[in-house]
């Protein structure tokens, strides 16, 4: 049986003692005893995104949980190689260590660095070498596929542009953007598939995004709450007037919509 004692208080320590107890053969919870990283893929996922709903909705006492909650996914994932012998959290912390102290030379050697640019300008050259990416196809190779569509669009777009493949301004991209909606009516119209061209159209957009130094996920996540907190007041109001919504014309529901800025 995994040892393991009951305190009044834990410390960071604890977490990996906790999880292999949890994981005992003997006397483990079937849950996590059967555990994979593929079967708890999904929930790696939703506890990062649970952490950063906290952030945006200031909760420090939810946070102070979600980041538990994350801290125990790297400790499942950890637990579960090192039963099969490959790594432990320990290595995972010195990969971490090594990797933090290899990227900031500005702080731990005598690379001078004394703004954000220069060190985000010396972290991606690190990198570079570190994972000999020797084009600048090898450093798009490296967006990670997992990531939603607009954050994976927005890296790829700027580690291209490293390469001297952009637009030379916002009108460039702002051009090129009026060009695929173009192209998706014409694909709406018989020629083109309005699938691709919806993808096209998208993947420009966010470019536009790169350009004016906007956070694409974000601005399409407030747009989505935007969306919500009006369509809500448009329904009050046409609950209001006895309107049903389902029937209504829809240049009423759009007299309503504009009301309800």
């Amino acid at each position: 049986m995994a040892e393991f004692t009951i305190k009044p208080k834990y410390t960071l320590a604890d977490v990996p003692l906790i999880v292999k107890r949890l994981r005992d053969p003997e006397t483990g919870c079937p849950w996590d005893k059967e555990a994979t990283h593929e079967s708890v893929r999904q929930d790696m996922i939703e506890e990062c995104y649970e952490a950063v709903e906290a952030i945006d909705t200031g909760d420090l006492d939810n946070l102070k949980e979600e980041l538990g909650d994350v801290l125990m996914q790297v400790a499942l994932h950890s637990e579960i190689e090192s039963e099969k012998g490959t790594f432990d959290i320990d290595e995972v912390a010195d990969r971490l260590c090594k990797k933090l102290v290899l990227r900031h030379p500005h702080v731990f050697g005598d690379v001078v660095a004394n703004d954000t640019e220069t060190v985000l300008r010396n972290w991606d050259a690190i990198k570079s070498v570190e994972k000999d990416q020797k084009t600048g196809s090898d450093a798009i190779d490296d967006v990670p596929t997992a990531y939603p569509a607009l954050i994976r669009s927005q890296k790829v777009q700027k580690r291209a542009a490293r390469t001297g493949f952009d637009y030379r301004d916002t009108e460039g991209a702002m051009a090129d953007l009026r060009s695929e909606v173009t192209e998706l009516e014409q694909a709406l119209a018989g020629d083109g598939d309005p699938f691709e061209e919806l993808g096209d159209l998208l993947f420009s957009a966010v470019n536009v995004a790169r350009f004016i130094s906007a956070d694409a996920e974000l601005a399409l996540t407030r747009s989505c709450e935007k969306f919500i907190r009006r369509f809500r007041k448009t329904e009050e109001l046409a609950i209001e007037r006895g309107i049903d919504m389902k029937n209504a014309d829809m240049a009423l529901l759009n007299e309503l919509w504009a009301e309800s800025k």
